[in-house]
């Protein structure tokens, strides 16, 4: 796809500053000049963990975009090969080992995805997988040449390895993690052009490495940008639903549910969330992220559910989700887009409260037993007092049954 919107900045740099994106910068005055001056070759990595990206990777995606629009060449990086280890930064364990067969499925995936963001046509956009160059690396040759450029008693002192020693210990294979990433930078210096690496704030000690390895192989300027992560008020990590992660896969997550998750923001986080994860004007974001008003507030939060559905899955879908959700509170309207789940009447749960966890509506039983004490949850519209209600053939209507949890949380549930 071709994406463009209004620039309102002259340099993309100062827009990464406005709208709350950008966090640090090696040489910044140097690279501020040159992202004015020229069109400047980046990339960003993404280790292919799922087989989707999720609500998390936006900022990068959004950063990606909006270095595109002001005319800069985006290279995004699947991680084939480094996803064989796993970046220990930000986790206090070791990650799952995958196995190449997964991993080459899930960065497919990541790719087919990308296509609704970035332009990839003829010198736009570009896709590379450092498993093309990763699997092959002779051992010894690669800690002569690279390894040597490492010193063991500075990398212990980064984050990325100060946290995971302190949990209880650091594997060598995870240890290797920093060397490859500064490789593959200097790779895509080398060979494809690439003069600046983007990424997480918890990406800055790599991204350092690879900076100094370029500078000390080849005598080159490369750069480095990070962005912080993509958090609520309550800092933390945004894309976590009560079912698990929010996927940009409507697979995964539907439309629905994206425009939920987004509509129940705290109301702390709506500007910030407009300004990040929307192309609405600056000032637009922070007059609709002012507000007092319980309302306009509200008005506020499904502007930017629309946006950020509209964002990942289309205006047709967007529109989809928000006739749902208005359908919900009035009673009227298609409920196709509801989060659905199809049981087998061989498969009823005995009881209310296991239905309301296998759904995600509650995470425990324990919590939808609370709820409905409270008076917080119905079905088909009728309040449920008796936590130790059966689910039974007898509940449904026309094969289905709605449970509303509070105000703004619906699931269909159907017999097959």
């Amino acid at each position: 796809m071709k994406f463009t919107y209004e620039k309102e900045y002259d340099n993309v740099f100062d827009e990464l500053i406005d709208r709350g994106y950008y966090e640090q910068a090696t040489n910044e005055e140097e690279l501020k000049k040159l992202l004015k001056e020229e069109s400047v070759k980046f990339y960003c990595g993404f280790d292919a963990t799922a087989d989707s990206l999720t609500v998390g990777h936006l900022i990068q995606i959004m950063v990606m975009m909006r270095m595109q629009n002001y005319g800069h060449k985006p290279v995004a990086l699947l991680g084939g090969g480094t996803t064989l280890i796993g970046d220990p930064s930000g986790r206090s364990d070791m990650r799952k080992v995958m196995t190449e067969e997964m991993i080459d499925h899930n960065a497919e995936c990541f790719y087919n995805q990308f296509q609704r963001f970035l332009d990839f046509s003829e010198g736009g956009a570009t896709m590379l997988n450092n498993k093309d160059w990763l699997l092959d690396l002779n051992f010894v040759e690669f800690l002569r040449d690279v390894g040597s450029e490492f010193l063991v008693n500075e990398m212990i002192k980064k984050d990325a390895y100060k946290n995971r020693m302190a949990a209880g210990g650091l594997t060598f294979f995870e240890f290797s993690y920093m060397l490859l990433q500064s490789y593959d930078f200097l790779k895509m210096y080398r060979e494809d052009g690439v003069r600046l690496e983007m990424g997480g704030s918890d990406q800055w000690s790599n991204i350092i490495g690879g900076v100094d390895l370029i500078k000390k192989h080849e005598d080159g300027q490369a750069y480095g940008m990070t962005f912080s992560l993509l958090t609520t008020a309550d800092g933390v990590k945004m894309g976590k639903s009560q079912k698990g992660a929010v996927w940009l896969d409507e697979k995964k997550t539907s439309p629905y549910e994206m425009y939920q998750y987004m509509r129940n923001v705290d109301d702390r986080d709506v500007e910030k969330f407009l300004l990040q994860l929307t192309f609405l004007p600056t000032d637009e974001c922070r007059k609709l992220g002012s507000a007092k008003d319980a309302a306009e507030i509200n008005k506020a939060k499904e502007i930017l559910a629309y946006e950020v559905v509209k964002l990942v899955h289309g205006e047709e879908k967007a529109d989809e989700a928000i006739a749902a959700a208005k359908a919900l509170f009035t009673g009227k309207g298609d409920e196709s887009a509801m989060p659905t789940t199809q049981i087998a009447k061989s498969d009823l749960p005995k009881g209310l409260l296991i239905l309301m966890t296998e759904t995600g509506l509650t995470k425990s039983n324990g919590e939808a037993r609370r709820i409905i004490k409270q008076g917080g949850v119905s079905i088909n519209d009728e309040k449920v007092a008796d936590p130790s209600i059966e689910v039974t053939e007898d509940l449904f209507e026309d094969g289905r049954i709605i449970i509303k949890k509070g105000k703004k949380n619906f699931h269909k549930v159907e017999l097959v």
